[in-house]
């Protein structure tokens, strides 16, 4: 692979991708390109920092320029930058298709223009659409409901497109929802449990029976990264954890390990296209690549609980104000060797 581009790199699943390549003794370079927008923070990077491999560059993917000029120093692209809310792509729909559809167009641009060898665009299990029985395969077609999946679905055609089109190697990664340390309170997990540790209530929308599959994001990197080595260009790949719960039942252990009971729970009324139920097979990435969720749910799901904990100091000020984005240029170091930082 020699050196890898990874937009979104200092989000959530992105900074965990980041650590994991770094390890890679035939990766000599990994270059992170974030907007750092509110979801993405350098401190997700951590120790990252110490690797001489890693270089960051703060910057937009719709930036052509800035993207050609990076691009056709890399060999590979792995792609998490997106928008992700679901409840703020109801606002801001114009936000999520200018980041999601064109962001992802002007990468690929770049990769044909600088024959890239490999392009991995992550997607997500929510481009399917609800599924109140049975399971979709990679071959099923989309149906997104809200305009965070549209986004991902047309972003996802995008990137495809290039590989039907202009032969660029292509392939899509599809995952259910990620839990772990870092994600931002915006989402259920971090957003229950910090409000718990704060003594706040927590809500649910309708009866609490929507279901999500979850998976550790260390396995959807894991996933990704088998995808990055040996997917078949043109190919979409479901990763799955395996591991299904409705709202109640989520909420039920978070309640218990965070020590609340269900007087800190307030039924609300459900969102406008709240979609019930998820579910991909995803037996290809397992037969075709050898891949399997490797952690246990509740274990994972303890060690996320214990660090926010740890680290209120991290979730805190988000909770004060969770979509400001930190100022262009103000990138603060996180370990007291200064990041080799491109502005």
């Amino acid at each position: 692979m020699d050196k890898v581009l990874v937009t979104g790199g200092a989000g959530f699943i992105g900074s965990h991708f980041v650590k994991r390549i770094l390890r890679a003794d035939d990766v000599a370079e990994v270059t992170v390109l974030d907007a750092l927008t509110y979801a993405g923070h350098i401190e997700n990077l951590g120790e990252a920092f110490l690797s001489p491999k890693l270089r960051f560059v703060h910057g937009n993917i719709i930036d052509a320029k800035l993207v050609d000029d990076l691009v056709q120093q890399h060999t590979a692209i792995v792609h998490f930058a997106a928008e992700s809310h679901v409840d703020r792509s109801f606002f801001e729909a114009g936000t999520f298709l200018s980041t999601n559809v064109l962001g992802t167009q002007t990468l690929a641009d770049a990769a044909m223009r600088h024959g890239i060898q490999k392009f991995v665009h992550v997607s997500t299990d929510e481009v399917y659409g609800p599924l109140l029985e049975g399971s979709a395969t990679e071959e099923d077609p989309v149906r997104p409901t809200v305009p965070y999946a549209a986004s991902k679905a047309a972003s996802d055609f995008v990137a495809l497109s290039y590989f039907h089109t202009y032969d660029v190697p292509v392939c899509v990664t599809r995952s259910s929802n990620n839990y772990g340390p870092y994600q931002h309170p915006e989402k259920i997990i971090p957003l229950f449990v910090t409000r718990l540790f704060r003594g706040d209530k927590v809500t649910i929308h309708g009866q609490g029976q929507h279901i999500r599959n979850w998976l550790h994001v260390e396995d959807n990197c894991a996933g990704i990264e088998l995808v990055l080595r040996g997917g078949v260009p043109g190919e979409v790949y479901n990763i799955g954890g395996g591991t299904n719960f409705t709202t109640v039942e989520l909420t039920d252990i978070l309640l218990r390990m965070c020590g609340a009971d269900w007087d800190s729970v307030v039924y609300v009324a459900d969102r406008r296209s709240n979609d019930m139920r998820y579910s991909m097979v995803c037996d290809k990435i397992a037969t075709q690549l050898g891949y399997r969720a490797a952690r246990d749910f509740e274990d994972g799901l303890a060690a996320a609980v214990e660090w926010y904990r740890r680290n209120p100091d991290r979730w805190a000020p988000l909770m004060r104000n969770p979509y400001a984005p930190m100022p262009k240029g103000e990138i603060a170091a996180p370990t007291e060797e200064a990041p080799r930082v491109v502005h």
